[in-house]
């Protein structure tokens, strides 16, 4: 087992045997020839695997060099790497050699770390819904900026979507009367052209992202809400839905599944921060897009959410779940249709998802996953059942219930008489 610390300007390699035992180590540079380097060192091992920590980020470049001369690349958790390095019995410093050697020693102790492949079609439709997202987030701030030049030039502003249609029939009206009006309609002239751009690239963004998906032959895009930016996003973070066990797993991957805060005899849900973010938001997005329109199933399963005494935001959480588990239906109905076999450990897979996907027919979230119990909004909800009062208000009682009384706390400047 090979563990690598990759950075910016070099990678760091350690080698151990089966029983952690050094076998060498060497410090590359990162330049052009470094996989020549790394083999070079390594072709004394034949049966060797390489760790690398993080390589879906900083390491991604060499462990897709890695991958393409043939060998077998692990990727190594940050945060499993630290934990091996914080738990070692000896006090080992911080640098690039230790570093290394708790990324091998994780990888030979863990279990089911993700084996990378080569990348294919899934990585073209994340650049591009990427691409999209950061062209949207440029076009909103610079949308503020141009607001806010033709507020100072136009009393009241514009109160309707500005788009640069709208923003070229404003200055075409405004007459510079002073050479701070003048500037101030020049910076907006330039603003405006700076939309005109991006929306251009915007539009190609999603062009190449819709032929991307279009490509890869995915039927997600037949649930409602999803289109091809969202697709796209969906593809390209999950590439091969195989590496999830089940919908739970992928749920928990993503972000939809709360998270079991539970203490003794008191079962407590809260909600995920964890999971892949943009993935998460791609799911959200979908979400919004079925609860805003009325008479479809999403909206459906939303208002019935409501009336079991959930609130709006655990309802569309409920929906969310819904979602990621008919995403994870989609997904693996395509690989059996594209690959022409079981992808195999599919537990608790359900292929028979509607549009809107809502499968199984047990609901994902239940209303003790959102305290609904403790927030009725509806007559219809069950009762909450009592809950114990804290401890500072709790009057004392014996084993038998019998209540006892308070401690009587001496006051100060009295003295205490004893019998």
């Amino acid at each position: 087992m090979i563990g690598i610390d990759p950075h910016k300007g070099s990678h760091t390699a350690h080698a151990l045997d089966a029983r952690e035992h050094p076998l060498g180590q060497v410090r590359v540079p990162a330049a052009p020839d470094q996989v020549e380097v790394l083999l070079g060192w390594a072709a004394r091992w034949r049966q060797r695997t390489w760790a690398i920590e993080g390589a879906r980020g900083l390491g991604q470049l060499l462990s897709q060099q890695l991958i393409s001369a043939g060998e077998r690349v692990v990727d190594v958790p940050p945060k499993l790497a630290a934990r091996v390095r914080l738990l070692n019995t000896g006090q080992v410093n911080k640098n690039d050699p230790n570093d290394a050697r708790s990324v091998a020693v994780a990888a030979l102790r863990a279990q089911n770390l993700p084996e990378l492949a080569a990348e294919d079609q899934t990585m073209v439709m994340r650049i591009w819904a990427r691409r999209y997202h950061d062209l949207g987030r440029l076009r909103t701030q610079l949308l503020c900026r141009l607001h806010t030049v033709l507020c100072e030039l136009v009393p009241g502003g514009f109160a309707k979507e500005l788009t640069a249609g709208h923003a070229t029939d404003l200055l075409n009206e405004v007459s510079a009367q002073s050479p701070v009006i003048q500037a101030k309609v020049e910076l907006a002239w330039d603003l405006v052209t700076d939309l005109q751009r991006i929306d251009t690239q915007r539009r190609d963004a999603r062009r190449r992202t819709a032929a991307a998906v279009a490509a890869s032959g995915t039927s997600i895009t037949e649930i409602r809400g999803i289109g091809p930016i969202i697709a796209g996003a969906v593809l390209g973070y999950v590439r091969d839905i195989n590496r999830f066990a089940d919908r739970d797993r992928f749920a928990s991957y993503n972000g939809t599944a709360p998270i079991e805060v539970s203490s003794g005899n008191r079962k407590i849900y809260r909600l995920s921060r964890r999971g892949n973010r943009q993935l998460n938001h791609a799911i959200h997005m979908a979400a919004v897009s079925q609860i805003r329109y009325r008479g479809t199933e999403g909206r459906a399963y939303y208002d019935k959410k409501l009336a079991e005494g959930m609130t709006g935001k655990s309802a569309l959480r409920a929906l969310k779940r819904k979602i990621s588990d008919a995403l994870y239906a989609r997904m693996v109905d395509d690989a059996r249709r594209l690959t022409g076999r079981d992808p195999g450990g599919q537990s608790g897979n359900d292929s028979a998802s509607s549009a809107t996907g809502f499968h199984p027919e047990t609901p994902a979230l239940g209303t003790s996953h959102s305290r609904a119990s403790a927030n009725p909004r509806t007559t219809t909800s069950t009762v909450p059942r009592p809950q114990p009062a804290p401890a500072s208000r709790r009057t004392g009682r014996s084993a038998a219930g019998v209540k006892m009384q308070p401690r009587q706390r001496p006051r100060s400047g009295r003295r205490q008489e004893r019998s």
